[in-house]
């Protein structure tokens, strides 16, 4: 079946004439029982802006190697992709100082270390994918299109259905920054998440949402602030998406660790931090390192169980794994202490199941 953006006005009674009447039926599972998604947080292998000096050694080649084996070993693969995908050009965010401008333009070739790495899906509904405007966007879809990774997250493209495996998954993307589809506007995403429900066997919601770096590594249960911007409740929105009928929610944007969660029998990842950013990030302490989990349903999307492997980055950035699981261990400490009453167990080897 033929990839296609689903482009979604705002008006939650119009939703059905944006959708292939074809597509109403769910299609027969695959012969498996079992589905496994691996989820990873923020991604940004390296920047020409504002200097090509900010790209990696080797044009970034090598940057995904030491983890592409794990990101391969999955049915599907997730990651949130800071930046656009744009070789030159665009209209730069509005910087006092272009020297300290946090503006992130990845060469367009960079797309095949994501293909060669094994992702599927990547969100683009964050605060960095409108860096280089309208012209960046349009080169990311593009990109991203001839690539064939899916994507979702900006008004011009709220969601995406498609098939893998003899499954139909739909996946739909929020944040509160401009261009992307906003979080605040609760009621439109329930609408989002509902019609795809009524459509896929799976329905996947990434969240890019929350305040920002090592202060800022609990689930609150209420709206957060940032730079005087309301960065939304990330904890009330993960529930109401699957309340309309999300099966997994797949949260970033702290860049740091955060609690995972298990919500009518849903599993709700709260951040994924920084898994793979090079050079423009701060990468001390909690804010380089991150969980990538594997998260294994079954075809109804109900938890099953998943996997924990702790990953790093050193030095200017790039992927390693780390051999003192110091992800895995925030990640029990987090989840311990933001949601007491979980039935979720997570042990040293990053193996996370429901208490019985």
């Amino acid at each position: 079946m033929k990839r296609y953006c689903q482009t979604i006005i705002i008006c939650v009674f119009c939703l059905s004439v944006f959708f292939n009447n074809s597509m109403a039926q769910k299609i027969s599972p695959a012969s498996h029982d079992t589905i496994s998604i691996m989820a990873v947080g923020d991604i940004m292998p390296g920047t020409n802006f504002p200097s090509a000096d900010y790209l990696p050694p080797d044009n970034g080649k090598s940057i995904f190697n030491p983890v592409k084996e794990l990101l391969q070993n999955a049915d599907l693969t997730f990651g949130n992709l800071e930046g656009a995908l744009l070789d030159s050009g665009g209209t730069v965010k509005k910087c006092q100082d272009m020297n300290k401008c946090y503006a992130f333009r990845i060469p367009e070739h960079y797309i095949n270390y994501f293909t060669e790495a094994g992702f599927d899906l990547l969100n683009i509904a964050n605060n960095h994918s409108g860096d280089f405007g309208n012209t960046g966007r349009a080169s990311t879809m593009k990109v991203l299109d001839a690539a064939g990774i899916y994507y979702a997250g900006l008004r011009s493209c709220p969601s995406v259905i498609f098939k893998k495996d003899g499954l139909t998954y739909g996946f739909c993307a929020f944040s509160p920054f401009t261009g992307t589809m906003d979080i605040l506007q609760t009621d439109t995403a329930r609408a989002i998440v509902a019609h795809l429900d009524s459509l896929c066997d799976i329905v996947i919601v990434s969240i890019h949402a929350g305040a920002e770096g090592a202060a800022y590594r609990h689930v609150t249960r209420q709206t957060e602030l940032f730079y005087d911007e309301d960065r939304g409740n990330m904890y009330q929105f993960s529930h109401a998406m699957i309340d309309a009928g999300a099966d997994v929610i797949l949260g970033h944007g702290p860049h740091v660790t955060r609690a995972v969660e298990l919500y009518k029998n849903r599993f709700i990842a709260y951040s994924l931090g920084n898994f793979c950013t090079y050079a423009r990030f701060n990468l001390k302490g909690s804010n380089g390192v991150a969980p990538a989990i594997k998260i294994y349903t079954n075809l109804k999307g109900e938890f099953l169980k998943a996997q924990v492997f702790s990953i790093k980055q050193t030095g200017e950035g790039g992927p390693v794994p780390d051999d003192e699981y110091t992800a895995i261990k925030e990640l029990i400490e987090l989840t311990a202490s933001d949601f007491p009453e979980s039935p979720l167990t997570i042990s040293l080897q990053g193996k996370i199941e429901v208490r019985r």
